[in-house]
């Protein structure tokens, strides 16, 4: 009885992260039937209507015989319709109608419509860096998104149109034009400090968290500029470099929210506050990333912190540490990144107008409501924690204090100095300093080391509190250009980080 099997290299998404999948498939005698093995989902299920009428629609043969189609490997689970263009040319390469010989040397990735087109599947920059990997010369995919495959070095890329140029492609009968180089994105026209009057204390806090990618929580009444702060964030940060450009890319083009060019800003997002905790860390069936991951190497803005639901705000709190997300589903596990900076925004009591004179309406039912929703441990976690007072009138008729072009040049050599400094560790600013890294990098005087100590003596600082400040105060000394910190630097950053009747005897 005459056998024939054919193999395809493609690749599924698991996270973010790509693993490559052999598609085998066998004709031989039998009753008319297409079947497909291998943990595949409801989408992968379905491709063999697509397969079927693709190939007819496209002029070739569909086999009237038994096909099976594996998956490979068996326990890897398998989503979405991107499997559909290998299932077409391994099915065409079993029936003689191309050559298996060539399928050997190529990968494909891409859905097929019912009239043979090759539509866009998001996750293309994931499957060229697999296609890298793996060793596999030639990446075929949708014309759509040829351009952002081609970002991966080391690979040829080819964008068809459909499933008979795709056939073309693998003999090698007609080439697609190498896909012509992805225009760099152009990055959105963010809104400039110099909109700002007064906030001095803000801005600076804010230059602060810029330079060394430091959490930030803004608190004060309704109108007095929270929201209008964190939004000009952006235009102070620095460009990403190419390898986190790359990895943001991934992820947005995962998400299906990028299909063409290299991401060079820094994400911005800026969630609902009725989000749920697997939107905001990741999660669903199957696994989606959620904004902290689509936030990587970017911002997370959490305006109205305290109308967040408690578990929500609490989900992020692996995250912040670990810079990572463990998401464990039905004894499977996905780590998505997570390494954000997080700015928040929050009223100090339910009306928003605590401590401004006799304004607020609040009971000690209602703020002790309201401190729940913020836990200790979340807020152990924000580096900087600044009150955003109402502006005086003559600060509103004054000109700006600063605008983003220069706070950004000021931001860009701290960064350049942290670069240097902590060439060949994890790290790559001084927010992303573990305990161990802090020590071997961060050189104190004297009086710095006094007032650190007396701060932590009295109780106003946890260990990570200290940790956190320490690596404030470094910051802090980047920007003023010195090697070591002083006892300043550590004054002003535990100004910034707790309420003034708390530090106040430290400065004594």
């Amino acid at each position: 009885m005459e056998v024939v099997l054919a193999r395809v290299t493609t690749f599924t998404i698991d996270g973010v992260e790509p693993r490559r999948v052999s598609v085998e498939v066998d004709i031989r005698a039998g009753l008319p039937a297409f079947t497909i093995v291998g943990l595949g989902d409801t989408a992968v299920r379905e491709s063999r209507e697509r397969v079927r009428a693709a190939i007819l629609n496209s002029g070739f043969e569909f086999p009237q015989r038994r096909i099976t189609a594996n998956l490979a490997p068996a326990y890897l689970r398998k989503a979405g319709p991107g499997f559909d263009a290998a299932l077409a040319l391994a099915v065409l390469g079993a029936s003689d109608q191309l050559p298996a010989r060539p399928l050997s040397a190529v990968a494909v990735f891409g859905e097929l419509s019912l009239s043979g087109g090759l539509r866009d599947a998001p996750g293309v920059l994931a499957v060229a860096e697999g296609a890298r990997l793996a060793g596999v010369p030639r990446l075929i995919v949708p014309r759509e998104r040829a351009r952002e495959a081609a970002l991966v070095d080391g690979l040829q890329v080819a964008g068809v149109g459909g499933l008979r140029d795709a056939v073309d492609a693998v003999t090698g009968a007609r080439l697609p034009p190498p896909p012509a180089p992805a225009a760099p994105s152009t990055r959105a026209e963010h809104l400039d400090l110099a909109e700002i009057r007064g906030h001095r204390v803000p801005l600076l806090a804010l230059e602060i968290a810029a330079a060394g990618g430091h959490n930030l929580l803004l608190e004060g009444p309704p109108g007095t500029g929270k929201t209008m702060l964190a939004r000009r964030l952006p235009s102070i940060l620095p460009p990403l470099t190419r390898p986190e450009a790359l990895e943001v890319t991934r992820i947005h083009s995962v998400a299906g929210l990028h299909s063409d060019g290299l991401i060079e800003g820094r994400p911005f997002r800026a969630p609902h506050h009725t989000i749920s905790a697997a939107g905001l860390v990741g999660g669903g069936s199957p696994p989606r990333p959620g904004e902290a991951s689509l936030a990587h190497h970017g911002v997370l803005f959490l305006d109205e912190l305290s109308e967040f639901q408690r578990p929500t705000l609490e989900a992020l709190r692996q995250p912040l540490e670990d810079g990572r997300v463990s998401i464990v589903r039905g004894q499977r596990s996905l780590v998505f990144p997570t390494r954000f900076m997080l700015v928040a925004a929050t009223n100090p009591c339910p009306c928003g107008y605590a401590g401004v004179g006799e304004r607020c309406s609040c009971g000690e039912s209602d703020l002790r409501r309201h401190q729940r929703r913020l836990s200790g441990p979340l807020l152990d976690r924000m580096d900087l924690l600044v009150t955003v007072a109402r502006p005086e009138e003559r600060e509103l008729r004054a000109g700006p204090t600063t605008d983003s072009a220069r706070t950004a040049a000021r931001v860009r050599d701290a960064r350049d100095r942290q670069r240097a400094r902590l060439a060949g560790s994890p790290a790559t600013c001084n927010g992303e300093l573990t305990a161990g890294q802090a020590r071997a990098f961060v050189r104190l005087e004297a009086e710095a080391e006094a007032v650190l100590g007396r701060a932590y003596a009295g109780g106003t600082l946890s260990a990570r509190g200290r940790h956190r400040v320490l690596r404030v105060a470094r910051t802090i000394a980047d920007l003023a250009g010195r090697s070591r910190v002083d006892g300043d630097d550590v004054l002003l950053a535990l100004s910034l980080r707790q309420r003034h009747s708390e530090w106040e005897a430290v400065a004594a």
